[in-house]
């Protein structure tokens, strides 16, 4: 092994600034503008080029630094990546103490609490924007300016909900931390007014029943992917959130009785929703179900049966069909059937139970716990009624919808 090593102390003391030096196997001396003198190893591990640092010579020794590169040498050949194995023995070595350490702990006692896609959701809140950052260090070290430097990455990617939501599940790992005698104290009240406020959405949708006729026609001669295109013909009829829509199992649905239960763990909200089924969207059903009816989804990934379609397609096909991010989005179909169908006379809490809103109002709340079936299913028909009415242009004959169910 010795004979296969090309450095000697003295090349290393006589290097010159910007000099790289190999001494084989991927190990090899930086020496930076300044002089200083850097070991380094360079390896590939997951596809990857990745460099580890092992030292600065002289304090770390060239016979140091061969022997941490042989280590990581060893623990690449045991299929793991030499650096990932050295900060989970930093975190081993800091005892419980970090804060990836108590997030985690945290986050174990809330999951039974949660929906499967709201733990999925929080958990990658942490790995991808605060354990890179924080997970390291100490609750007691995390200053408030530490905290917001951790944020403003967030913030600076255009994401300022997404850091606000940051912000206070962090404040509740504090809070876990605070209980068990692991810190002094939450910093991230002392951010109150640091962040920018989070910039309200209004989702894009048509107006006109005539234009929504327009769209109606465009989406039936939409002649792309057949799954995006029944996903669009459903939007509008049920008006479902995109992703509630797109998630689809076959054994949710049942079309002789003309409903669909979703389950709470696929809803927002975090409540089953029933979902009547007209005429027209047992139709649909019908029609890609000789596509992916032997699967576990509706409406499967190109890529991957066992994954939804994405949230990009049926945003795309709307673009591809001409109706730009100012006249429509996917959340549109939502805000024309909630528009529409009160202005139209429906009971409120029909409506909103079938847009599966979660009241925020407790007394309303309890006293809306009926399902409102009975009228859900005569107003979903009628909707679809309508819909077909506007499709052959005629938004001007249309009398109003509870009207005519009457």
């Amino acid at each position: 092994m010795a004979g296969k090593h090309k450095l000697t102390d003295r090349q290393i003391k006589t290097a010159k600034p910007g000099a790289r030096l190999p001494d084989g196997r991927g190990l090899y001396v930086k020496v930076n503008a300044n002089g200083a003198k850097y070991f380094r190893f360079d390896y590939r591990f997951g596809g990857k080029r990745k460099t580890m640092a092992l030292g600065v010579y002289p304090d770390t020794t060239l016979a140091n630094a061969r022997e941490a590169h042989q280590a990581a040498r060893t623990t690449l050949t045991e299929g793991i990546d030499p650096m990932e194995a050295r900060k989970a023995h930093k975190r081993t070595e800091r005892g419980a103490d970090t804060f990836e350490a108590i997030a985690r702990e945290w986050y174990a006692e809330q999951v039974p609490n949660w929906s499967v896609a709201h733990a999925d959701k929080q958990i990658r809140r942490f790995e991808i924007h605060v354990f890179p950052f924080i997970g390291d260090m100490r609750m007691d070290d995390i200053t408030p300016p530490v905290m917001l430097d951790c944020l403003r990455r967030i913030v600076d990617t255009g994401r300022r909900d997404t850091a606000k939501r940051v912000k206070g599940i962090c404040s509740e790992v504090f809070c876990h931390a605070l209980a068990s005698g692991r810190a002094q104290r939450d910093p991230t009240p002392d951010l109150k007014g640091a962040l920018p406020q989070p910039v309200s959405k209004n989702h894009a949708s048509l107006q006109d029943p005539a234009d929504i006729g327009g769209l109606l026609r465009a989406i039936d001669g939409y002649y792309g992917n057949l799954k995006t295109r029944c996903v669009l013909k459903l939007l509008p009829m049920l008006f479902l959130r995109s992703k509630e829509l797109r998630g689809a199992e076959w054994r949710e649905i049942d079309l002789e009785a003309a409903e669909w239960r979703l389950p709470l763990d696929r809803m927002k909200g975090g409540r089953a929703h029933i979902v009547p089924l007209p005429e027209q969207a047992i139709a649909v059903f019908r029609e890609i179900e000789p596509l992916t009816g032997r699967g576990r989804l509706v409406f499967p990934n190109e890529r991957s049966a066992d994954r939804p379609m994405t949230d990009n397609a049926p945003l795309a096909a709307l673009r591809r069909m001409g109706f730009g991010r100012e006249e429509m989005s996917v959340h549109g179909f939502r805000t024309i059937a909630s528009t529409l169908l009160n202005e139209q006379g429906w009971h409120p809490d029909a409506i909103e139970r079938q847009l599966a809103h979660v009241e925020g109002n407790a007394v309303r709340a309890a006293y809306n716990k009926a399902q409102h079936l009975p009228e859900r299913r005569q107003m979903m028909q009628a909707w679809a009624d309508y819909l077909d009415r506007l499709r052959e242009g005629k938004a001007d004959k249309v009398v109003p919808l509870h009207a005519a169910a009457r």
